[in-house]
């Protein structure tokens, strides 16, 4: 059975390359805010989307668990 790549994982990636290819390309040609602001608007997307992370692998753990306990329930039921 191949592995396959997790909702969480994938969906995280392409959200920390699309951050950084904005960063990199409209964060340089902003006169407007000055660099704290957007140092802390990078950061703080970066920070969105690693909390992202964590919430959707929460999410995957349990519906593997409920997953686990409906088939050990129709193991059960089935003897």
């Amino acid at each position: 059975m191949k592995n396959k790549i997790r909702k969480s994982t994938w969906l995280t990636v392409l959200l920390l390359i699309y951050v950084s290819v904005m960063a990199a390309y409209l964060l340089p040609h902003n006169r407007e805010m000055s660099h704290t602001e957007k140092y802390i608007t990078f950061a703080a997307s970066y920070v969105i989307v690693i909390v992202l992370w964590f919430v959707l692998r929460k999410k995957e753990q349990l519906q593997q668990k409920r997953r686990r306990e409906k088939q050990k329930d129709e193991n059960l039921n089935q003897r």
